[in-house]
């Protein structure tokens, strides 16, 4: 239902009160949007509601501007209809992966042949991001998923080191290093079987992580820049929310490799907006639930990410009304 004045945007996220609008990616693609004369309405993936075929949520119409404390501006709360009033969906609430998270893809692909969900919802339901990932193991480090201690542990006696982390974390949460000798391997299998009830992941240690975490963005299959992210001094973990840091980087021809054999297949999924992680050359997750890094990546190369993100959007847009 493209107008005059443009799309009509739901961004489905967290709190827009609590964004660093410095770093976050979300609110790039929502200034992008509103300088395309789109307009945007913001509401939380719990507010959703079905009800005889319709998905509603109240929701507040918002304009942003890049004022760190001033960044955003309400309007009155009204309830919208995701198919009747919306032309785009924005999914981008912040993971964990749970039974919520799956819910709201379930209620959102019941309006997705009426409006452009971005990431496709059953795309990105059916592509949990440690485990899509296996697809591509070719590409991978020597990867276990599993819940047994004796399986974890002949795993590390055969690889040395590891990294043990939750099958279903984000933002490099629970991310654990196992060193050659730590005697910590069967408390941490307990731990994880304590707290979740999915199987975790091991992955033989990468040495070279010291040197870098490289987030590469996709849109529409097609890799559009990327940044390292180094980890501060004492971690492994070199995300950015968990207190990385960023540094400029160009592609290699491995990490080329790896696109040009994963991109036509997130292409062919609906998923237009995603994040892959590569250390030294291994492919470790393939993001699409909400993925970063965007930011960081065109303050480094001098480009336009989210206008990317839009062109993608509004050729599908006009390809549905055509």
């Amino acid at each position: 239902m493209e107008d005059a004045l443009g799309l009509k945007v739901a961004v489905q996220m967290d709190p827009l009160e609590s964004i660093n609008v410095a770093g976050d990616s979300t609110f790039a693609v929502m200034l992008s949007a509103q300088a395309r004369g789109h307009r945007l309405w913001h509401y939380s993936a719990g507010d959703l509601s079905y009800r005889d075929g319709r998905v509603t949520a109240p929701a507040r119409p918002v304009t942003v501007q890049n004022v760190a404390g001033g960044h955003h501006r309400f309007g009155d709360w009204q309830t919208i209809d995701l198919a009747d009033d919306i032309d785009v969906v924005l999914m981008r609430q912040d993971p964990p992966f749970d039974l919520a998270y799956i819910t709201a893809t379930h209620l959102l692909e019941r309006i997705a042949h009426r409006t452009l969900v971005v990431n496709d919802p059953a795309a990105v339901r059916n592509a949990p991001e440690k485990l899509f990932v296996l697809d591509y193991a070719q590409f991978m480090p020597p990867t276990l998923i599993t819940r047994r201690l004796e399986d974890a542990r002949a795993f590390h006696a055969e690889h040395g080191e590891v990294v043990i982390k939750p099958l279903y974390g984000n933002a490099g949460s629970a991310v654990f290093h196992v060193a050659r000798n730590d005697a910590n391997l069967a408390a941490l299998t307990e731990l994880f079987g304590q707290v979740w009830r999915e199987p975790f992941m091991v992955q033989a240690f990468l040495p070279d992580v010291a040197k870098g975490d490289k987030r590469i963005v996709l849109i529409d299959g097609k890799p559009t820049g990327g940044v390292n992210r180094l980890p501060k001094p004492g971690e492994i973990r070199s995300n950015l929310a968990v207190g990385g840091s960023g540094a400029a980087t160009e592609l290699t021809a491995r990490e080329i490799e790896i696109c040009e054999a994963i991109g036509p297949e997130l292409a062919a999924r609906g998923l237009i907006f995603v994040g892959i992680d590569v250390i030294a050359g291994h492919l470790t997750e393939i993001n699409v639930t909400s993925p970063t890094g965007i930011v960081a990546i065109d303050r480094f190369n001098g480009t336009d990410t989210p206008a990317l993100i839009w062109d993608a959007i509004e050729a599908k847009v006009a390809t549905r009304n055509d």
